[in-house]
C-alpha cells in the first residue's frame, strides 16, 4: 500500500490575512475617484476634494474645484457622469435636473457615514414669541397658498442679517432644513412685510420640495406675481 501522505500541521487561521486585505482594499475605491471622474469627463486639473457632508453632497466651483460626499467612490459610473454633467454649464437645465436627480438617489451614508453637524446654540429666550407666530404663519400661509402641501420647517430669528430680509436653507436631497427671517427687518418694517418676506421664502421651499431649480428665475417670478408679492430678495436702500 502506498505511504499516507502526512497530516497536515495547524496553521493561522485563514482569516486573518483577509482581513487585512479588506482594510486596504476600503481605502482604494477613494484614491481611485478623482481619476474615474476625469475619464467620466471632468476636466484635467480639476481639484477633488472628498467629504462626509450630508447636507452638501456635491458642491463645484472654479476655485475650489469639485468637493462630493466621499460615499460616492462606491457609485456607479453612471452616478458619476450625472454629477460630471451637473456641474457641467454647457449642459441644458433639464438634463442637469435630472442629473442630480440621479445622483441624488444614490445612498452615499450606506459606504461612508456622515459626520453629524454642531449643534447650534438655541435661540434666545426673548426669540420664542415671535418663532411661535412665524410658525403659525407659516401653517396658515401654506394652507392658503400651497394647499397645505410644504412641509413643516424650523424658523429662526436671525440678528445678523442685514441686507437680507430672510433666507431659506436646503439640502441636496430635496429636504427643506430651515427659514430665517431678520430681526432687524421685523424691527424695522413690521409683520405685514415680514409676512411677505415669510411667502418669499416659501416660494423658495416649494421650488426646493417640488424639484424645481431654487433661485429667482422665472418660476419664481410668477409663482410671487400669482401670490400677489414682489420678488426682491434685498432691502431697499
Amino acid at each position: 500500500m502506498p505511504a499516507r501522505p502526512p497530516a497536515p500541521t495547524e496553521g493561522p487561521p485563514i482569516s486573518a490575512p483577509f482581513s487585512q486585505l479588506e482594510l486596504s482594499f476600503d481605502r482604494e475605491p477613494e484614491a481611485e475617484l478623482p481619476a474615474r471622474l476625469r475619464r467620466l469627463g471632468l476636466s484635467n486639473g480639476t481639484p477633488v476634494t472628498l467629504t462626509r457632508n450630508r447636507t452638501v453632497l456635491v458642491s463645484w466651483d472654479a476655485r475650489g474645484g469639485l468637493r462630493l460626499h466621499a460615499g460616492y467612490a462606491w457609485a456607479p459610473d453612471e452616478v458619476l457622469e450625472a454629477i460630471v454633467r451637473f456641474i457641467s454649464r454647457k449642459v441644458p437645465r433639464r438634463e442637469r435636473l435630472a442629473a442630480r436627480r440621479r445622483f441624488l438617489g444614490f445612498p452615499v451614508d450606506r459606504h461612508v457615514p456622515s459626520r453629524r453637524s454642531r449643534r447650534e446654540r438655541p435661540p434666545p429666550p426673548e426669540h420664542a414669541p415671535i418663532v411661535e407666530r412665524l410658525t403659525r404663519l407659516h401653517e396658515i400661509l401654506n394652507q392658503r397658498h400651497f394647499d397645505g402641501s410644504l412641509a413643516s420647517v424650523p424658523i429662526r430669528v436671525s440678528e445678523r442679517m442685514e441686507s437680507r430680509l430672510g433666507d431659506f436653507a436646503a439640502g441636496d436631497d430635496r429636504r427643506s432644513l430651515g427659514i430665517g427671517i431678520s430681526l432687524r427687518h421685523l424691527n424695522r418694517d413690521g409683520w405685514p412685510a415680514v409676512t411677505e418676506t415669510l411667502l418669499h421664502e416659501m416660494i423658495h421651499q416649494w421650488q426646493c420640495e417640488t424639484g424645481r431649480e431654487v433661485d429667482h428665475g422665472a418660476a419664481f417670478r410668477h409663482k410671487a406675481r400669482e401670490l400677489g408679492i414682489t420678488a426682491r430678495a434685498r432691502a431697499p436702500r
